[in-house]
């Protein structure tokens, strides 16, 4: 396993290779320690491959800066989860830019069954600020088991993260820096008391400085590891609206508050909202349903035989044992996430299942079996 750690951020050290390029290495070897073991016989293995790209894998100086890290991370209690780990969010795992490995401080799984991600302008106003707190406070009274998810950014970031805290939340600030910093400074307070209820998250290693296109790496960790995605106060451009964009591109959901057409800061989620793009959300009791999470409300309904649905593969038995559970519905991620299903295979075997008649989907994701 440490070898595994050192070889993929290592990865992450050569010149010119890039996420894609290591994609396609880790496809074809297996894993990133077969990549650097079987160097000189690469050729061979992985079709089309230059030879530029075999002489850069011969980097020293990339193994040792990896070993550096991880050394930085256990004096430090910082975990390094790499793509193929157990402990790697399976959300994020599913989308196509997950970066190769993630460092980790914190008390909170990051494969909760409930996870959302909430932002928003760093110029928050008040109507913005009180939406935020009056949401997260309604949600810990309907579905109290969220994971909450944000950047730690100034306004609704750190809103978001210090209303997670006040109600009782587990949240995560995902950094676009390493783990030896607490940027912006200033909420460094609140960063401490997260790692004891929820955490840090960051793919870059210490030294990294928060640099202009850090955040926007950063968005695509918020999105790629939510359920949904809800922007709380946006102008017609800025990172919220990059991390909705994200959110569509991964088949998540996205909602957003409305505002006053005439408040700047309202202006982006009002054309998010214009477009189909979010769906609007007035209170924490429209989000609950829209998710299909309120089913503690109701009492389970008796399981439904399915005895007579003999040509059901393994997976779609798997799914249709966990709708069981959930009769009034669960939504697709949660599925994906129990199931341990891949998400582009579960679109399959949900419209399968849909084509015999077995179950039903509803809107904002949610799928129920068919009485």
């Amino acid at each position: 396993m440490l070898d595994e750690q050192i070889y993929t951020l290592a990865l992450t050290r050569i010149p010119g290779l890039g996420l894609i390029g290591s994609y396609n290495l880790m496809r074809t070897m297996g894993s990133a320690s077969a990549i650097f073991q079987n160097r000189k016989d690469l050729k061979e293995l992985v079709p089309g491959i230059s030879d530029k790209l075999i002489k850069a894998l011969d980097c020293p100086q990339a193994i040792n800066e990896a070993e550096q890290e991880l050394q930085f991370a256990e004096k430090n209690q910082i975990q390094c989860i790499t793509l193929n780990e157990v402990a790697y969010p399976s959300r994020l795992r599913e989308c196509e830019d997950a970066p190769l490995a993630l460092f980790y401080r914190g008390n909170t799984s990051l494969d909760l069954p409930r996870t959302i991600s909430i932002v928003g302008t760093r110029h928050a106003t008040a109507y913005g600020e009180n939406l935020c707190q009056n949401f997260v406070r309604d949600l810990a009274e309907l579905c109290p088991d969220v994971l909450i998810i944000s950047g730690l950014a100034y306004g609704i970031d750190i809103q978001a993260h210090r209303a997670a805290l006040q109600y009782g939340f587990s949240t995560i600030g995902v950094l676009a820096h390493g783990l030896d910093r607490i940027y912006p400074a200033a909420h460094r307070k609140t960063a401490i008391a997260m790692m004891s209820q929820g955490g840090l998250l960051t793919e870059f290693m210490s030294g990294t400085n928060p640099d202009r296109q850090n955040f926007i790496r950063r968005n695509r960790i918020v999105a790629g590891m939510s359920d949904a995605t809800i922007i709380v106060e946006s102008a017609n451009k800025g990172g919220a609206l990059i991390t909705a964009d994200l959110a569509e591109s991964y088949h998540r959901d996205c909602f957003a508050f409305p505002g006053r057409t005439s408040d700047i800061y309202s202006k982006g989620c009002n054309e998010l909202i214009k477009k189909n793009q979010a769906s609007l959300l007035l209170s924490a009791e429209d989000f609950v349903h829209a998710m299909g999470w309120n089913v503690s409300a109701h009492k389970p309904k008796e399981a439904i035989q399915r005895e007579l649905f003999l040509d059901l593969s393994e997976e779609e038995k798997k799914i249709v044992d966990r709708l069981q559970e959930q009769p009034d519905g669960v939504h697709v991620n949660m599925i994906v996430v129990d199931t341990n299903i891949p998400i582009n295979r579960m679109s399959a075997l949900l419209f399968e299942l849909e084509m015999k008649g077995v179950v039903k989907a509803l809107a904002g994701g949610i799928y129920r079996l068919i009485e």
